[in-house]
Formats: structure tokens, C-alpha cells, sequence
């Protein structure tokens, strides 16, 4: 089962990076830089320190969220695209990133799909701030049988109960913020 760390400034300290990485290493088969609030210029610098850092550890993917020139130029395994950057898939898969799409309807997986995202997240399967009612697993469970692109579960994802339930549900794997936090 994929374990996808996303990081944001309350989970990855540049100042402790290599601790942190290390943290993440023991629990992620796959790592995303994100940084939502930081400045162009700072994430950028930091998204080279990060993808040098992570391709130190046995991740299978590193990534960059949300730009797939700077995930290109930083030399990322791939980019994590929002939902409102499907039509940057075509343009990622030819600079041969491993390209995953944030999700939240059926349209928007059956589209990632036929444009040629390598994979999805589907959210919000649990409560989380800010995100949403939650969709639950059977919504889950549906989502992936439309589709024949792995989807990974994300949303309120923090305990290895709901880590089993998405396995159960079809999922190929699971994304989280807090779930690697510690």
C-alpha cells in the first residue's frame, strides 16, 4: 500500500531537515513538497534543498505540489497537481514527470485518467478543517471502481484503523498531512 507523505510548514522544518526526512522515511514510500503560504522565491529555494534531501532516503517518488516547471527544474521524480490543474497534465507528462492529481468528484478522476495522470487523490474520505464534509468509504469504494488509475485515499487519514479501511475499500494507498506529523 502507497503511504504518501504531504508536507506543509507544520510538518517539515527546514532547520531540521534532515531529521524530518528521516521521520518521514520511516513511514512514507512517497513524499510531496507543499508550501501553500510561502513566497515564490523561498519555496522555490527550499524545493531544491527538499528534493535533494528526500532522494537521500528510499522514497519511491518525490514531488513538488502545484508546479511542474519547478518540479522539472528542482529535478523531482514528479509534480502533484490540484484539481484546478488538469489541463497541466499533458504538459508535465512531457517533461516525463510522474504526475498525481488531487480529486474530489468522479468527473475529475475520470478526466486525470484520460489525460494521463499516473495517479489520483480522492478527498475528503474523513473529517478534516476546512475540507468538507467528509465522503466516507463507500463513496471511495465507488470512485475506484470507475477508474482504472490508482487512487490514494486523503482526508482526516491519522490512525492505522483508517489506514485498513481505505486498504479494504480498494484503495491503492493513502495520503496525509497529520498522519506523518509524528
Amino acid at each position: 500500500m502507497i503511504a504518501y507523505a504531504v508536507t506543509d510548514p507544520s510538518t517539515l522544518d527546514f532547520n531540521t531537515l534532515q531529521r524530518d526526512m528521516e521521520r518521514f522515511s520511516k513511514k512514507a514510500s512517497m513524499i510531496v513538497y507543499r508550501d501553500k503560504f510561502g513566497t515564490k522565491s523561498d519555496v522555490k529555494l527550499k524545493a531544491v534543498d527538499f528534493v535533494e534531501a528526500a532522494k537521500g532516503f528510499a522514497f519511491k517518488q518525490v514531488l513538488i505540489h502545484g508546479d511542474h516547471v519547478l518540479a522539472d527544474s528542482v529535478k523531482a521524480d514528479g509534480v502533484h497537481l490540484t484539481s484546478q490543474q488538469l489541463g497541466d497534465i499533458a504538459v508535465a507528462k512531457a517533461k516525463d514527470l510522474f504526475v498525481v492529481v488531487s480529486t474530489h468528484t468522479l468527473e475529475e478522476l475520470k478526466k486525470a485518467e484520460l489525460l494521463g495522470a499516473d495517479m489520483a487523490t480522492f478527498s475528503p474520505i474523513y473529517e478534516t478543517a476546512n475540507k468538507g464534509l467528509p465522503v466516507g468509504l463507500e463513496v471511495l469504494e465507488n470512485m475506484i471502481s470507475q477508474v482504472t488509475i490508482p487512487i490514494l485515499a486523503l482526508g482526516g487519514i491519522v490512525t492505522e484503523e483508517q489506514i485498513a479501511a481505505c486498504e479494504r475499500s480498494g484503495a491503492a494507498g493513502f495520503a496525509s498531512i497529520r498522519y506523518f506529523a509524528a
